[in-house]
């Protein structure tokens, strides 16, 4: 992408932004929750919605002018119901974070429970997690694996815990779990005990939207919250999606704006209006199918070679790889290693982990944005065996070696500009 303005104005600035370019042409990206989007999108985050604020929402603003801020917001929420059969649609959250907590908002009063995925079995800091500040508002207890090895989700103990702790939610997703989840048993557990069924779809938004996987609404969940990058493929931001409730709605609405947030970034609305449009393109179902199919293959590579993997191979998008097991080393310096020649993924605690997690036994990683570059899976499993080649010799002529060979698969695959 080109600045000329940048360029001339502010160097430093300009410096900092080619050289992000030129990592992500050379490189391959294998964190999980990134992704490449549209030159589309990127015209849309750089308009001049930019300059707007649009307090309220549309037909309800609090400032004048917003003939073009409705038009968008509106196309973004229509785009996104029918993308997830939703019947209401929240597009304004800046993140996957701020949906959750409008969310918790919405639906709980200060001291009231929510039971969650355990963020070492799979969850996501704001399920729960002591460092967060929702922890000090609201009481979470959680759920977790009773078979690392497959994945399999204590159903029994979830039941036993929710009619003890009486959660006011049951809130289903994660952020490193590699298989699906059951959901009519979460939906059977939160109707036994009158809790609200939620489910944090961030991860596998674009999978559910592309048809892939299962769409939990299709299961009675009353609410999804997301993010609208990582498989769905948009710019940064969140959503909150409502089944059929009008009441949840708009109690939604009110913890969104005016409860958390001010005005919207209108700029980014407009650029998940055109991510939905692409998504809703039939090249986009091919897409998803094709993430899972390379995430598998490389799950087939590692498992050929006996290295551990939580929940013994992927579902998904994603795998989690336990290499302190496996090669003897930390997920910190097997990120490091494997960063040094181009391929960059995250290190990540793994269940029952023994390691903090700063550097944790586990690696994380997945394959939506090699799909969108058009990797097949014979292209996943050459950079699984790429991944293992580096793992296990961790040697500076090999890694020399590797680091062209990560730079001519990447040069086989520019990151496309458009997707329809």
């Amino acid at each position: 992408m080109e600045f000329p303005f940048i360029e001339r104005n502010d160097k430093e600035v300009y410096k900092a932004l080619v050289g992000e370019d030129i990592r992500e042409r050379d490189g391959l990206e294998l964190i999980p929750s990134e992704n490449y989007v549209s030159q589309a999108v990127k015209e849309a985050l750089a308009s001049s919605l930019t300059n707007k604020y649009a307090e309220g929402y549309p037909g309800k603003r609090y400032y004048g002018g917003q003939e073009f801020t409705d038009a968008v917001e509106t196309l973004a929420i229509e785009r996104a119901k029918k993308l997830f059969g939703a019947s209401y649609a929240n597009v304004q959250p800046l993140s996957g974070a701020n949906a959750n907590i409008a969310m918790y908002f919405a639906l709980l009063e200060p001291g009231d429970t929510v039971l969650a995925m355990n963020l070492s079995h799979g969850g996501h800091l704001t399920h729960g997690h002591p460092v967060t500040y929702l922890t000090k508002i609201f009481n979470f207890v959680h759920y977790g694996m009773k078979d690392v090895e497959t994945g399999e989700i204590d159903y029994d103990e979830m039941r036993r815990v929710a009619k003890e702790k009486k959660p006011k939610i049951i809130l289903a997703g994660f952020s490193a779990y590699p298989r699906e989840l059951n959901y009519a048993k979460f939906v059977e557990i939160a109707r036994e005990v009158g809790a609200t069924a939620v489910m944090d779809i961030a991860h596998i938004a674009g999978l559910i939207a592309g048809g892939a996987v299962k769409n939990p609404f299709d299961y009675g969940f009353d609410i999804l919250t997301t993010t609208t990058h990582k498989t769905l493929r948009g710019p940064r931001g969140g959503m909150i999606l409502i089944r059929e409730d009008s009441t949840l709605a708009e109690k939604i609405d009110k913890a969104v704006f005016p409860g958390l947030q001010g005005g919207p970034h209108m700029n980014n609305i407009a650029a998940k209006a055109v991510a939905f449009g692409e998504a809703l393109q039939p090249s986009f179902k091919k897409y998803a199918l094709q993430v899972i199919e390379n995430a598998q293959a490389m799950a087939e590579v590692f498992s050929t070679n006996g290295a551990r993997m939580i929940t013994g191979g992927t579902s998904n998008h994603l795998i989690l790889l336990d290499v302190f097991t496996s090669f003897g080393i930390s997920g910190g310096e097997a990120e490091s290693l494997l960063d040094s020649v181009g391929i960059t993924l995250n290190k990540n605690v793994i269940a029952d982990d023994t390691r903090k997690p700063m550097d944790p036994s586990g690696i994380r990683f997945g394959t939506p944005a090699l799909t969108t570059r058009g990797f097949t899976s014979i292209d996943a499993k050459r950079v699984a065996e790429i991944m293992i080649s580096v793992l296990t010799k961790q040697d500076s002529t090999v890694l020399a070696g590797v680091t062209d060979e990560v730079r001519t698969l990447a040069m086989q695959y520019p990151i496309p500009k458009s997707f329809v």
